[in-house]
């Protein structure tokens, strides 16, 4: 046993062959199981794809780095239940494609931010939010209201969302455009703040 334990110390292409196989063995214990449970691939009763304007904002969400400071994962303690709602589920985020969890709260978690604010409330604040949150660190997003939607490659992106299991119809993709176009980037991203979470908001 020592002898292979110098072996892979003495030679750094078996220490690095033996660190992938040994990352990859744990991926597979850890990882592959998911793919299978029902409660990890299937949506919750309530939980709807994005709707065009929806999708667009989302987008626009991942464009301008909100996730680096804002999570959509409640979890499980008292404390973050009795602020935000019931604690996130998998099936929340089954189409989610990629899933905005999130790793850091600078700013409150956004997962169940659809309806609690106003649609104004929402503008205001993303033009400038010490406007309504005196303390706030939060950057000013005003480019959003003066930036139209892209409405051209909205149904691209459904169909393309559709391959991996988004069930949106052809009705949905062929009107997707007409949803999204003249709208600004700030009501695409305010549509897409309001939906956030509304399938377990009112679950304790």
């Amino acid at each position: 046993m020592e002898k292979i334990q110098k072996l892979i110390e003495e030679h750094v292409g078996y220490l690095i062959v033996f660190t992938l196989l040994t990352i990859s063995v744990a991926m597979l214990v850890e990882i592959l199981p998911l793919m299978f449970q029902k409660s990890t691939t299937e949506p919750v009763a309530g939980v709807k794809p994005y709707n065009a304007l929806q999708l667009t904002g989302r987008d626009i969400y991942i464009r301008e780095g909100c996730y680096n400071c804002h999570s959509q994962m409640i979890r499980p303690f008292r404390s973050e239940t009795e602020r935000y709602g019931h604690y996130s589920v998998a099936g929340e985020s089954v189409y989610d494609h990629p899933f905005q969890w999130g790793s850091k709260r600078t700013g409150p978690d956004l997962a169940r931010v659809g309806g609690r604010y106003s649609d104004e409330w929402h503008r205001v604040h993303l033009v400038n939010p010490r406007d309504v949150v005196p303390e706030s660190n939060m950057p000013a997003f005003p480019w959003l209201s003066k930036n139209l939607a892209d409405a051209d490659g909205v149904a691209a992106k459904m169909t393309a969302l559709r391959k991996v299991g988004v069930p949106y119809t052809d009705q949905e993709i062929a009107e997707g455009k007409a949803m999204v176009e003249g709208k600004s980037e700030m009501d695409a991203m305010i549509a897409y703040l309001q939906g956030l979470g509304l399938a377990l908001k009112n679950v304790r």
